[in-house]
């Protein structure tokens, strides 16, 4: 679904005049337009398959490097992503952990990155994102067990309210093996590592 820029900057003119401001003044007149920009940016996920970029497997056994089946989890750690929390319209932002024990088929890891940034720019909140990453991985892929983390800064929390700069929001969600506490345990305690590091 393509974002209609027309009608964004229309309302965004709207929305000047009614906090009071003149969207004609010098400082706002290109403001429309900006956020026609920002608003296709951040709401490009909207309307897309998030399952798409996972279509294209490499099987293990028939593959370029069929002695490397994986014996444990793959786990691509740090990937930034940024999207907007449905309830005031403000960003949220943080790192997304991804883990899966491949049967025979595995994945380009650029797909998984592809899955985050195509389901983070909807409307959102962080717990039905990791679901939806989790759910996204789980159905398209040849997995015994999925982790996601997303470990993220909330604008509603950081910006107004409590206005608490320094809070994040750490969300977990599991399918297949992982559903296991103990069997998570491990991947828990890399991205921990690597989640301390990043803040250090």
């Amino acid at each position: 679904m393509t974002v209609d820029r027309t009608r964004v900057e229309r309302l965004t003119r709207e929305l000047l005049e009614a906090i009071g401001e003149d969207p004609d003044r010098p400082g706002l007149r290109q403001t429309p337009s900006r956020m026609a920009d920002l608003y296709s940016e951040f709401f490009a996920g909207v309307g897309e398959d998030a399952a798409a970029p996972l279509a294209h497997t490499i099987s293990v056994a028939r593959g370029p490097a069929p002695d490397t089946l994986p014996s444990g989890a793959v786990l691509l750690r740090d990937i930034r992503f940024r999207s907007v929390c449905e309830h005031h319209l403000l960003p949220f932002a943080g790192r997304a952990h991804i883990a899966y024990l491949p049967g025979e088929q595995v994945v380009g890891l650029g797909a998984l990155v592809r899955v985050v940034e195509t389901l983070a720019t909807r409307p959102q909140v962080q717990e039905r994102l990791g679901e939806q990453i989790a759910d996204t991985i789980a159905e398209s892929l040849d997995t015994r067990g999925v982790l996601v983390v997303l470990d993220a800064s909330h604008g509603c929390v950081t910006m107004r309210g409590g206005r608490q700069p320094e809070a994040s929001t750490l969300t977990i969600a599991a399918r297949g093996e992982y559903t296991d506490t103990a069997a998570r345990a491990e991947l828990i305690a890399l991205i921990g590592a690597s989640t301390g590091a990043s803040h250090a």
